[in-house]
């Protein structure tokens, strides 16, 4: 999981002087009315990240669990993204994502074949949830900034 924890702190580490060239301004625009600005992008990752990091310890606990999903569109409402300092909605992401590189990078071997179950949904295994998170950020961080062409292999499985 070493590739997987790598993989994700380079994403981190090229998206971020990328994402503070990006204005506050334009980081609060919605493509259209139906899709999220970067802002709630970010935010939705934050909230991805958050959800994440439980399943990933809590696997790493027991062999088996089965986890509760969330309503991500409802999360982003609540929180209200579009109002944040964009600069630390970066720095926030960042960081967060620099500790799910952590436990990934720190998950025990044998602990990675043990299974998840979302919302009933599955069994997948720890690896499988821990590569998917990588994918799925790389995916969000294409629809900010599909120019950079991040290789992403996201499939909305759960």
């Amino acid at each position: 999981m070493i590739e997987v924890a790598q993989n994700l702190k380079d994403v981190v580490n090229k998206m971020m002087p990328i994402l503070k060239g990006i204005g506050d301004k334009s980081a609060s625009k919605r493509p259209a009315k139906d899709k999220w600005s970067p802002k709630e992008i970010l935010g939705h990752l934050i909230d991805s990240a958050n959800n994440n990091q439980m399943k990933f310890v809590k696997a790493i606990e027991s062999k088996s669990i089965d986890v509760a999903g969330y309503h991500q569109n409802e999360w982003v409402d609540i929180q209200k993204y579009e109002n944040y300092d964009w600069h630390q909605l970066i720095d926030f992401w960042a960081m967060f994502n620099h500790h799910m590189a952590h436990i990934i990078e720190n998950a025990p071997t044998e602990a990675l074949l043990n299974e998840i179950k979302v919302e009933g949904v599955g069994p997948f295994t720890l690896a499988f949830i821990m590569k998917d998170y990588v994918e799925h950020l790389k995916h969000h961080m294409n629809q900010i900034l599909p120019s950079l062409g991040l290789e992403s292999d996201f499939k909305m499985v759960y």
